[in-house]
């Protein structure tokens, strides 16, 4: 198991946002977690990436408790999220923001080789690479934030609403490349509200509502779950 989460408790203020979650990732899976707008969705991603604490539970990441860890050193073991509205360095050129990718990395030799791996998997990124990131489209500044977090050399990537405010086409493309970095290697863990797509990519499902896990299992058997149907998937 590649990550395991126990018994979280989250709260903001007297807001009891996340309550008892337990889930687990597998190693080479992609994993769907589902819910509705403030379902909680985004707290546990936050809350995996240490920005902020759960009260109570636990976060083990490749047999590492990772609860207490500070956030800016989870990159280092190999857990890198993209966050939802994807946060790139607007006034950093593409180049620069997949070069600030790698600051971790002490390979340095590789980072070249990952670079060209980055620009051969989203080749507009490399038509643009001298551009400025907050002149991009929408969905270019998606690949670049996919990009980025690629080039920390990720075992584990969390990927955060990735298809927001995208065009239906951009979204397959998108869905399209998940699939491909998880075939390379990569472990997903994928928050969408889009339901419908994450579920035909994803190996097994977690659907939230208000905070807690009420229904698990296989892609396959989430999706033909009627109340998820009825809720989720129109």
């Amino acid at each position: 198991m590649l990550l395991e989460v126990k018994d979280i408790n989250v709260y903001y203020g007297v807001i009891h946002a996340i309550k008892n979650v337990s889930f687990e990732v597998n190693q080479g899976e992609i994993v769907a977690l589902i819910g509705a707008n403030g379902a909680g969705k985004t707290s546990i991603m936050h809350t995996i990436s240490g920005l902020i604490r759960s009260r109570s539970g636990s976060i083990h990441f490749d047999g590492k408790d990772i609860s207490k860890v500070a956030s800016h050193k989870i990159p280092g073991l190999g857990l890198v999220q993209v966050p939802e509205g994807r946060h790139v360095f607007t006034e950093m050129t593409v180049l620069e923001n997949l070069e600030m990718g790698a600051y971790l990395r002490k390979d340095k030799e590789n980072i070249q080789k990952d670079l060209e791996k980055v620009f051969k998997r989203f080749s507009r990124l490399e038509e643009r690479k001298n551009q400025l990131a907050g002149t991009l489209s929408g969905g270019e500044q998606q690949m670049l934030a996919m990009g980025r977090a690629l080039m920390s050399k990720p075992s584990l990537l969390l990927l955060d609403e990735p298809s927001m405010g995208l065009s239906p086409i951009l979204v397959n493309e998108i869905f399209d490349i998940i699939k491909s970095i998880n075939k390379d290697g990569v472990t997903v863990l994928l928050v969408e509200q889009n339901a419908n797509k994450a579920l035909s990519i994803a190996d097994r499902a977690y659907v939230l509502e208000t905070g807690n896990v009420i229904v698990s299992g296989q892609a396959k058997e989430v999706a033909d779950n009627p109340k998820v149907k009825e809720a989720y998937l129109g």
